[in-house]
């Protein structure tokens, strides 16, 4: 369907000199493939501007004010939701939180229909499903944004709070290497389908059997020749750790896989991130993990190190999912240190999804 209503007019303005051009008008989040690398950055310079202003500067930014996201989830979810409902909050927006026993979806009503209900009462919507398809067919139903809270392929939501964790970290991402150990999993798959365009090298360990998915690996070996960056993949964890800046694992069974465990829980063994696997890292290596996390995946050493970022990772699914309601076409700034809050006037748009 068309998307063609007005959403929000307000938006921060910062950074410094060199102009890039932004085309985001009325886009979903379903994939960070779909966003090229001036997009990725902006909205990371986005989160930053927000960060700084509402939680540094004590900023009230009433942006969504009148507006309302409907938030459907099938899966449970600690981070995902909260970061949602207080963010646009904070924002001046109303969140629903949905569930399946709270709605008709899939069992009175078709997903289409409820798709095309939302679009009439609420602005965005945000869904967090067990089949991508899903959200592929609700973005073809609706009018409003659909944004991606967890697929079985994707959680780009999830890598724009890694790469402003990161950025806040080192001052900037291109040239840092990414050392994924772990299952290859919708995380990962975000990250492979993203990491190239803003200059990072990527190292990628799974067992047999659990490698990411065939056509997303197609995707990723594309875009890092694109953009002249290295792609590892191996069965080995020491190899993919070897020179890492950021040391990168999840859980090793997703929901829906339980009755997989001792399966999986076998096929991981040696997977474990300890100090160890560090010792093949870079001298300035950090940690990440999205969280829930076990400890057969990290061990206590490292998780609760300097070097973990995971809760900063944490709070930042706050910041970076806040600019994901905000859709436009414009040119703003950028340039060396784009991310950065320099200036803090605003600037007006109209958005006006597609």
């Amino acid at each position: 369907m068309a998307k063609n209503t007005p959403f929000f007019s307000l938006l921060p303005r910062c950074g410094t000199p060199a102009q890039m051009n932004v085309h985001m008008k009325g886009r979903d989040l379903l994939t960070l493939q779909n966003y090229t690398a001036d997009e990725l950055k902006y909205l990371l310079w986005m989160a930053s501007d927000l960060k700084q202003r509402i939680k540094h500067k004590g900023e009230y930014l009433p942006l969504m004010q009148g507006k309302s996201l409907a938030m459907i989830f099938e899966k449970r979810s600690t981070r995902t939701r909260l970061s949602a409902e207080t963010g646009f909050a904070l924002l001046g927006g109303h969140p629903s939180f949905l569930t399946t026993q709270d709605i008709h979806l899939g069992t009175n009503e078709s997903l289409t229909d409820t798709a095309r209900v939302l679009s009439s009462m609420t602005n965005a919507i945000l869904a967090r499903v067990y089949d991508h398809n899903d959200l592929d067919l609700m973005a073809k139903e609706a009018t409003i944004p659909i944004i991606n809270g967890l697929s079985n392929l994707y959680h780009p939501l999830q890598i724009l709070a890694d790469y402003l964790t990161l950025q806040e970290h080192f001052g900037g991402l291109k040239g840092l290497t990414i050392a994924w150990i772990g299952d290859g999993n919708n995380v990962l798959q975000s990250f492979m389908t993203s990491v190239a365009k803003l200059g990072m090298h990527l190292r990628i360990a799974t067992p047999r059997g659990f490698e990411p998915d065939l056509r997303i690996t197609k995707i990723t070996e594309q875009n890092s020749k694109e953009y002249g960056t290295k792609l590892l993949l191996t069965t080995d964890p020491l190899e993919a750790a070897d020179g890492a800046n950021v040391l990168v694992t999840d859980t090793w069974i997703s929901m829906g896989q339980e009755e997989e465990k001792k399966e999986r829980l076998k096929a991981f063994q040696g997977y474990q991130i300890t100090m160890q696997t560090a010792k093949s890292a870079a001298s300035n290596w950090t940690f990440l993990h999205c969280l829930p996390r076990k400890s057969e995946e990290v061990d206590d050493e490292v998780f609760y190190s300097p070097q973990s970022l995971v809760f900063q990772e944490a709070e930042n699914r706050k910041w970076t999912i806040m600019v994901r309601k905000k859709k436009k076409k414009i040119t703003v700034f950028g340039g060396q240190h784009q991310f950065s809050s320099a200036s803090h006037n605003t600037l007006e748009f109209n958005l006006v999804p597609q």
